[in-house]
């Protein structure tokens, strides 16, 4: 997928330098502005014949660049957290290139937007009548415009170290300093300006072929920097006994059964996942709900590992977990459980929340010989509705979107605050600045549909074991918990309204309905 989102990335550069370019053939459908004296804007300006198709081509530009570095992959190096100063010198360098770029198609297509009201330097009667905020503003967003394009350029020449980058960008920035002084001379104006750009849309051209031979970038999973792994006290990463991986339909059943039996087979998982393990004891399996990561339970685990041995993971794309190649299914949700749980004939305590209840569900339903005691907390209902026909698609290319400027600029603006907000404590590591996060979220939003439609379908197919079951709820407005909790035969533990995530606000709760006294 990433393959297609640099040539999709690279397609959108050459169509903003196409557009960009409109205004040649306004050279010859536009006499009246002076093509050695005249802006190229003055094309566009209000009262010219032909202003509302170069101000379309302004804008659709401007669009088609932004769309540009929002699909540029970012590479395995760039999205790594390098310690050496250098090579994080050098990503910054790549971040500030890219947004300045991104800041140019923005300031291109507000310029097509807030067009000239006559050609300023053509026309010897404009401005004479005083001049529009329009106006005004339209030769604000081109000189920020050239400031920004100029940056990019620098920058990513810097980053990329190539010849042919810095020949462009030093033609560009020369044919820059010839416009300011013909314009200070009162000579020439539209001469330099058309050089400029024209440097500018061949430099475009010369990004999209770079973007089209480039290597495909390989998911190497996150770096974890010293001191952020989050946790208490006793924690742990495992990574050699508890491989990830994510099947389909029953394929991925037969493999969670070879992994309780103290046997398991990887594949196409995207690599390892994230576990901590900590504490001695009975084994208590931990799995978050949607958007949740290990550093959620620390608290629950805290109380645990005193008597337990207390693991908990990352799914796909959450958390430090790298990327799946597929999006998540309720069999392979399973099956990974299966995978971290203890070998027979040990048995697990499993503890999910919410849409994770779903994969605990049929973990209980297909493994009944793993499992020693569930506890669902503040489990999700599975709904009547009909899988979105477009989410296996989506599901696919979500992993490869995660890892683009776009979204990474995305989750950094947006992931902190709307953690926070919901989750009320704060990020140790900073995975949810991540486009990976926030594409494996969507990811899984998508797929809750086809989850719960599986799960209706193994519940008339599997019976539920004759295991303890806890449920622990703080509001149940439409009855659904209390349903669920009398066809699994649980014990329903009302709580009170202590916020969205109990294992947050009551952990003492989760931890005594782990082991009850």
């Amino acid at each position: 997928m990433e393959r297609r989102l640099f040539v999709l990335a690279a397609g959108a550069f050459i169509v903003a330098a196409v557009l960009g370019s409109a205004w040649v053939t306004g050279q010859f459908t536009t006499p009246t502005v002076d093509r050695t004296e005249g802006y190229v804007s003055e094309l566009a300006a209000v009262d010219q014949p032909w202003t509302r198709l170069f101000r379309i081509s302004d804008v659709l530009s401007g669009v088609a660049c932004l769309a540009g570095v929002a699909l540029v992959p970012r590479t395995s190096r760039e999205r790594s957290q390098e310690p050496f100063p250098e090579r994080s010198r050098e990503c910054s360098w790549e971040w500030a290139g890219w947004l300045a770029l991104a800041a140019f198609g923005l300031l291109t297509a507000a310029g097509g937007l807030f067009p000239l009201d006559c050609a300023a330097l053509s026309d010897p009667l404009c401005g004479q009548r005083g001049t529009s905020p329009a106006h005004v503003a339209h030769a604000l967003t081109r000189v920020l415009g050239t400031g920004a394009v100029l940056c990019a350029m620098v920058l990513l020449s810097a980053r990329w170290g190539a010849r042919a980058s810095w020949l462009f960008t030093w033609l560009t920035l020369a044919a820059t300093l010839l416009t300011v002084v013909t314009l200070v001379v009162g000579r020439g104006v539209g001469l330099a300006h058309r050089a400029q750009l024209t440097m500018v849309a061949v430099w475009l051209v010369y990004v999209a072929l770079r973007l089209l031979v480039a290597d495909e970038p390989d998911e190497t999973g996150p770096r974890i920097a010293p001191g952020r792994l989050g946790g208490v006290g006793g924690a742990r990463v495992r990574a050699d006994d508890a491989p990830a991986w994510s099947g389909d339909g029953d394929g991925g059943a037969e493999h969670a059964s070879a992994a309780c039996a103290g046997h398991v087979e990887t594949g196409g998982g995207g690599g390892e996942p994230h576990v901590v393990v900590q504490g001695e004891g009975p084994a208590v399996l931990i799995t978050a709900g949607l958007a949740g990561a290990w550093f959620h339970w620390d608290a629950v685990a805290a109380r645990l590992a005193a008597g337990h041995r207390v693991i908990r993971f990352d799914r796909p794309g959450l958390g430090l977990s790298p990327c799946a190649p597929v999006p998540p299914t309720l069999y392979g949700e399973a099956a990974r459980l299966a995978a971290l749980s203890p070998a027979h004939p040990q048995q697990v305590t499993l503890v999910a929340h919410g849409v994770a209840c779903w994969h605990a569900e049929a973990f209980a339903r297909l493994h009944p010989l793993c499992l020693a005691r569930l506890v669902l907390v503040e489990p999700a209902c599975a709904g009547e509705r009909r899988p979105l026909p477009f989410a296996g698609t989506a599901g696919r290319w979500l992993p490869a979107l995660g890892r683009t400027w776009g979204a990474a600029a995305l989750a950094r603006l947006t992931g902190p605050p709307a953690h926070r907000l919901l989750a009320g404590v704060p990020d140790p590591s900073g995975v949810y600045g991540t486009g990976r996060v926030l594409a494996a979220v969507a990811g899984e939003w998508l797929a809750r549909r086809r989850m719960a439609l599986d799960l209706r379908t193994l519940r008339a197919e599997k019976p539920f074991p004759d295991v303890p079951v806890t449920v622990l709820s703080s509001g149940d407005p439409d009855g659904c918990v209390e349903r669920l909790a009398g066809e699994l035969g649980a014990e329903h533990v009302h709580l009170p309204q202590t916020g969205p995530r109990l294992q947050l606000r009551a952990p003492q709760a989760v931890a005594d309905a782990v082991a009850p006294a």
